[in-house]
């Protein structure tokens, strides 16, 4: 009989304590996933996947080691707490490491609030078949597109349980359902591609798939006759579909093992302003059938509701238990691990104050200068903050877009960008990262 995930970490727990650690935490995690690709109005691809994973890690003393498997044989975890122990009497100690106190551990919250699993349950192949096909055939229906790429719709259950020797035992399932689509216009050299797509947590939520496909179909017709733009120094425009990267790099810069390791360009940032002082940055774990969404974190600690940037002001940093013991703070509960690694710090669902103009109102704004829709590569200078990157979008004049524009690189850097951002209103809401378009004054591009 197949064990629940609780039940793998208790025995792995279990076993753990009787090879000889000290302490101990265990992950499980199962799953299933089913995708279907579609090309030409017949099934390209099909697959469906279904595991168990199982991590242990174990402390003797002040040293750890970490093992993972997909064996669930109770002798294959007996032998991987043994060669977890002693793996840990032969690693260097980390002062850093070790459990959360109990005191410290979520204690109860409320599953059901959260809404992450899709009650609905698995949609049947045919459905996911159908979507795929939907999404191909409003993809090819726009005048312009001479294929499509590809068109796949998918879904996916994760249930994982985290348990510990400081008391610690909970767990949550999730679901997601998907859908995409890249179409190509044009022929020969002249081909451009562009997609569309869409992830949510309640198949119900899903966009429909002939708005995917039309949106995919119009986006890569649109790219037709790109060229280089101008090179100088103009407002550049970070278009919603790709503006959470700037947030990320913040972000980034403001985890607390890049803290600790000196090498964040905001190391001596904190309490000072990062943002225009109209915007901030909140992280909130519990909003409902959002997938960043969770009740405790990889160490078993809560989830919390926190403001990273206040009116413009960098107010902390984002912890794991390591990172935070190394800076003398305390954990933001923000630790997260796969089962074959030890917990680091991330963010979950972040969202960045909106603006009060469209974007129209910000093309109109920016007068000359470039609408970014996609990027490719990136140079960050994790010190400096000096950032470069490829880049692909729309040549604006006199406030209006004239024409495609790619192979050009933006560049700046990420102090002087980020402080003077100004936001639209065209955040998408339901997604994890909610961050409208971006208006950067100034920025360098390298085009003609």
């Amino acid at each position: 009989m197949t064990q629940s995930p609780e039940a793998l970490c208790h025995a792995l727990i279990d076993a753990a304590r009787k090879a000889g650690a000290d302490a101990a935490d265990a992950m499980a995690a199962e799953g299933s996933s089913l995708s279907i690709e579609v090309r030409e109005g017949k099934l390209e691809h099909a697959e469906r996947s279904e595991g168990t994973d199982l991590g242990l890690r174990v402390f003797v003393g002040k040293r750890q080691a970490l093992v993972s498997s997909s064996d669930m044989r109770p002798e294959t975890i007996a032998a991987m707490a043994e060669r977890a122990v002693a793996m840990a009497r032969e690693a260097p100690e980390d002062p850093y490491a070790g459990l959360a106190d109990p005191s410290q551990l979520a204690q109860d919250w409320d599953l059901g609030a959260l809404e992450l699993e899709d009650p609905s349950g698995e949609p049947e192949p045919a459905a996911l078949q159908a979507d795929a096909l939907a999404a191909e055939a409003a993809c090819h229906d726009i005048d312009g597109i001479t294929q499509v790429q590809s068109a796949a719709a998918g879904y996916g259950r994760h249930a994982v349980h985290l348990a510990a020797t400081n008391g610690f035992s909970g767990g949550y399932q999730r679901t997601g359902r998907s859908l995409s689509c890249t179409g190509i216009a044009g022929t020969g050299t002249g081909m451009e591609r562009d997609h569309d797509g869409d992830s949510r947590t309640f198949q119900a939520d899903l966009r429909s798939a002939q708005d995917i496909g039309k949106t995919a179909g119009e986006r890569a017709v649109a790219r037709l006759g790109a060229r280089k733009p101008k090179t100088g120094s103009f407002p550049v425009l970070f278009d919603e579909r790709i503006s959470s990267s700037l947030i990320g790099h913040l972000m980034s810069a403001a985890n607390g093992a890049a803290v600790a390791r000196g090498s964040s360009w905001l190391k001596d940032s904190l309490g000072q302003q990062v943002l225009p002082e109209t915007l901030s940055v909140i992280e909130d774990p519990h909003r409902p059938r959002i997938s960043g969404s969770r009740p405790f974190d990889g160490e078993g600690l809560p989830t919390r509701r926190r403001t990273v940037v206040g009116n413009g002001v960098l107010t902390g940093w984002t912890l794991d238990l390591a990172s935070a013991r190394k800076l003398g703070l305390e954990s933001t509960g923000n630790a997260a691990r796969g089962i074959g690694g030890v917990p680091s710090p991330s963010t979950w669902n972040i969202a960045l104050t909106q603006g009060g103009a469209s974007r129209e109102d910000l093309i109109a704004q920016m007068g000359t200068g470039l609408l970014v829709t996609s990027m490719i590569g990136s140079t960050i200078n994790p010190n400096t903050g000096d950032y470069s990157r490829g880049a692909s979008g729309y040549w604006v004049e006199n406030g209006e877009i004239a024409y495609p524009v790619n192979e050009c690189t933006i560049a700046g850097n990420l102090h002087d960008m980020l402080r003077r951002i100004v936001p639209a209103n065209d955040a998408r809401t339901y997604l994890s990262t909610v961050v409208p378009s971006l208006l950067v004054e100034g920025m360098t591009l390298a085009g003609n």
